[in-house]
């Protein structure tokens, strides 16, 4: 062959293969900018903000172990110090499991459920180091892992807050027990209920940016059912029963203080202007319950009390929870003044007038602080009052009447749930210990050992 008709082959060969793949290469133009735009569409979690909500798991676990540990290992007397230690650790240390088997799938597994988060994430299924949660903010993730992680320390912290208000008497198999079987049926649904996009709460338009709901009036609630249900300790009324550790008490109260800067700022998910905003109220609503607490015992008993200090700086953190990223600082200074005078009146005048034995006071702190919280920040929402606002066509009125329906809901569904797992853990395994173990001191008697050697 010539190279003249070589020449002429390969250009009729060249034109032929041309037609044949042009349609191949015009759907490969048409796929690239395709391709592009979806990799482009899929939100990369920025490293900051994954850096800053890695922080804030760290802080909230802090709250409990040590911090929620010693400020209720002050409380209570010195032969029951270790047994709450243990009761803080274990109950923590349980949850965490539970939340990573199903724990986590029942509050965020996404169902369309307004009660239940489904099955689909039990065992951490289809969670990995590439999936993402989305944020307040369109476009913006953050690695599912550490949202996850974030939720399991809120789930941990709760069901310890409660064993605060029948300690010094409660079995530690039932304190456990009670835990996960609360954690399945309370705590799960009322949480998908409030932060899940498909929860009931959250499509009503409940406001609860950090827990006060979900955490504190839950916590209070079923406190308050397991100190009646539990019964008072032997000689409650008759023997010293003071905090035997105001020291470790405050203590404990700092590093919840610090540690809730987590609890608080971390709720935003992002490293934004609404994550300062939770910082800043979380230091002024807490420092202006803190004096407000003081001011009252001074006009009541003659003298301002550590213990006081420290129960007003609970309260404070308690109620700005809620509203931590929502009201404004100067609403944020107005709820901590408020807060602490309600709390004070139902430790001191409520609680012996109907003589419950909430031995930590986290009803009269966590529930009377959470209540309020919840209602407050349907009214310091407002922009008027500084807070970043409502929602299109809401008045002040109208979601202040949202957050009353939310903070009933969470409280009949506790309680009454609470009270039936109350009975049912007793059927299992008894919820007190005896009058012997219970005077010997449940350090020893429940755990063989002692805080204190003299």
């Amino acid at each position: 062959m010539s190279s003249s008709k070589l020449s002429t082959s390969l250009v009729r060969i060249g034109a032929a293969s041309a037609a044949l793949l042009s349609p191949v290469v015009a759907f490969a133009q048409e796929a690239a900018p395709a391709a592009a735009a979806a990799t482009a569409a899929a939100p990369v979690p920025d490293k900051a903000d994954t850096a800053f909500m890695f922080i804030s798991t760290l802080l909230v676990f802090f709250m409990l172990i040590p911090g929620l540990a010693l400020f209720y290992g002050g409380l209570v007397r010195a032969k029951n110090m270790l047994s709450v230690l243990m009761q803080c650790t274990v109950i923590g240390a349980t949850m965490m499991i539970v939340w990573v088997v199903y724990g986590y799938s029942f509050a965020f597994g996404g169902s369309t459920s307004p009660y239940f988060g489904g099955f689909a994430k039990m065992f951490l299924a289809g969670v990995s180091t590439d999936s993402t949660s989305a944020t307040f903010s369109e476009g913006v993730v953050i690695p599912e892992y550490i949202f996850m992680l974030f939720q399991m320390t809120f789930a941990a912290l709760t069901p310890a807050l409660i064993i605060g208000a029948f300690a010094e008497r409660i079995k530690f198999s039932a304190a456990v027990l009670f835990s996960v079987l609360w954690a399945t049926f309370v705590y799960f649904p009322i949480a998908h209920m409030v932060w899940d996009g498909n929860g009931l709460l959250f499509g009503m338009g409940a406001l609860d940016f950090a827990g006060g709901t979900v955490v504190h009036i839950n916590a209070g609630v079923a406190g308050l059912i397991g100190a009646i249900m539990v019964g008072k300790r032997t000689g409650f009324g008759k023997d010293m029963m003071a905090p035997h550790s105001m020291t470790l008490t405050l203590v404990g109260a700092a590093m919840l203080w610090f540690g809730w800067f987590g609890f608080n700022a971390g709720s935003n998910l992002e490293a934004s202007g609404g994550a300062m905003l939770a910082t800043v109220n979380t230091f002024l609503a807490t420092a202006a319950a803190i004096l407000s607490w003081s001011v009252v015992e001074t006009f009541t008993r003659g003298k301002a009390s550590m213990l006081g200090a420290a129960s007003g700086m609970i309260a404070g953190l308690v109620a700005i929870t809620p509203a931590a990223g929502i009201a404004g600082p100067m609403g944020a200074i107005v709820m901590g003044l408020i807060v602490s005078p309600l709390c004070y009146f139902f430790v001191s005048v409520v609680k012996n007038k109907f003589g419950y034995d909430d031995t930590a006071d986290v009803f009269g702190v966590h529930g009377v602080g959470g209540f309020f919280g919840a209602l407050a920040t349907g009214i310091f929402a407002s922009s008027s009052l500084g807070g970043i606002g409502y929602a299109d066509g809401v008045s002040m009125g109208g979601q202040f009447m949202t957050q009353l329906t939310a903070v009933a809901i969470t409280i009949v569904w506790c309680g009454v749930v609470s009270a039936i797992l109350y009975k049912v853990v007793d059927a299992i395994v008894g919820l007190r210990v005896s009058v012997e173990a219970e005077r010997e001191g449940l350090d020893l008697s429940s755990h063989g050992e002692a805080a204190y050697h003299s």
